[in-house]
């Protein structure tokens, strides 16, 4: 197909009416991978709101919109890439337009964490990426997932051996700088037994036209492992984000999730979390859109087995027209007695034309369980408007001072001071200035 045709068709339609080129690997079974997420391409199609799941969230422009593979990569200088440094991390993997870059990374290779991109994993932790790369995200009924897999070449991995506990986090930073490229960002996570580490994914951008990102995000927790897993959102504003995260929890391990969405045009997060026995995880999101932007956030907390634990908090602010979708499924499956599990959703309106959809689910298959769930959507509280009007500020002071704190409470949870000042600045920002 030639590139006239390409951009007449529309990226998506075009990967899906053909079979995407991959460049082979000398590996078998990652050359298997990519093949079997190649033939799913093709039997896939885009979906349509006549999905159930994308019921509420149109995507129909993505499939109108002109893409390409990265052609050319950017040089890009430290001092650009420094903007979006966490003074924090000790560690960080560096990726621009979904291409590994070396000169902007930093590793430290004195705690005892292995902290790579794909090529120099593949050498040294062959085996334990043979049998979890591409294991635990779907890609067989999952066009997306299927296309970042069939595009795999490169990854952000990291290996926290047994019993490490890692006190500096791991950022791992993907850098957008060119318009109209497609980019397929990669991350896997494996937390041996009784490990402790914090890994900051972050999407961010170096410029405002369109592009899309396909990223797809793996993580394993051995027994008794605690992983600290935060996920930041801060795409172009003209900018397609869609992106699949799987995370498995063996016995009595701790997944801690906030996962926050500030950027993209139209973005989308799919979350499935699976619980061993006494495993337990909490995953808090906060979504704070404007004007035109469509932010949707669907996850599955998965209870396979007996006496696992969750909780759920996900608030969405919304301002002009912008358009919010929180669906959060509790599945508790036969045999997962003594459950624990606490879903809430809360959304707040700023103007007339916001719109939210939000749908909690619970789908329990056992009989001795404790399982909550709610949602909540309105706008700020007039009494408590004119509480803070009585103490001498004006109405939009007072206004944004509560739509601040509605946010904050999510930004509140994470374990990482510079990356929570940051975000708790940016949710003022944005709460200001919205109409």
């Amino acid at each position: 197909m030639s590139t006239s045709d390409t951009v007449n068709a529309g990226y998506l339609e075009s990967l899906l009416a053909g079979r995407p080129h991959v460049p082979a690997s000398p590996l078998a079974w990652l050359n298997t991978l990519r093949s079997e997420a190649v033939d799913r391409v093709g039997v896939l199609t885009v979906p349509t709101q006549r999905d159930e799941e994308w019921r509420f969230t149109d995507i129909s422009q993505l499939n109108r919109m002109s893409f390409h593979p990265v052609r050319t990569t950017v040089d890009l200088q430290a001092e650009e890439a420094g903007r979006f440094r966490i003074e924090e991390a000790a560690s960080r993997l560096v990726f621009v337009d979904g291409v590994y870059a070396p000169h902007l990374s930093m590793i430290d290779a004195d705690n005892g964490v292995s902290v790579v991109n794909l090529e120099a994993g593949l050498a040294a932790n062959a085996e334990a990426l043979e049998s979890c790369l591409g294991r635990y995200a779907e890609f067989r009924n999952e066009v997306f997932s299927a296309l970042n897999t069939a595009f795999l070449q490169d990854a952000a991995l990291v290996v926290v051996p047994q019993d490490v506990s890692v006190s500096a986090p791991v950022h791992l930073l993907f850098i957008a700088t060119q318009k109209d490229v497609a980019s397929y960002p990669r991350c896997l996570l494996l937390a041996g037994s009784g490990s402790v580490v914090t890994v900051i994914e972050d999407y961010v951008s170096l410029q405002e036209d369109a592009y899309f990102t396909n990223a797809v995000t793996e993580i394993v927790l051995a027994e008794n492992a605690r992983v600290n897993h935060i996920r930041v959102q801060r795409e172009g504003m003209k900018a397609v984000h869609i992106a699949n995260g799987a995370v498995s929890l063996a016995r009595a391990s701790n997944y801690q999730s906030v996962s926050v969405a500030f950027g993209a045009r139209i973005s989308r997060y799919n979350l499935n979390v699976r619980l061993a026995e006494e495993a337990e995880c909490a995953v808090d999101g906060l979504a704070l859109i404007a004007g035109r932007q469509l932010a949707d956030t669907h996850t599955c907390i998965d209870h396979a087995k007996p006496h696992a634990m969750s909780h759920q908090l996900h608030k969405c602010i919304v301002g002009g027209g912008a358009h919010a979708v929180f669906n959060g499924k509790i599945m508790v499956r036969q045999g997962a007695q003594r459950t624990d599990s606490r879903q809430s959703s809360r959304n707040l309106l700023l103007t007339n034309k916001a719109h939210v959809d939000t749908k909690p689910q619970l789908e329990i298959f056992a009989d001795d369980v404790k399982c909550t769930h709610g949602a909540t959507i309105g706008q700020l509280d007039s009494e408590e408007v004119f509480y803070l009007q009585s103490r001498g500020l004006s109405e939009t002071v007072a206004r944004n001072m509560l739509t601040y704190a509605f946010g904050a409470e999510i930004i509140e949870r994470i374990p990482v001071p510079s990356l929570k000042s940051l975000l708790e600045q940016t949710v003022l920002d944005q709460t200001t200035v919205q109409p």
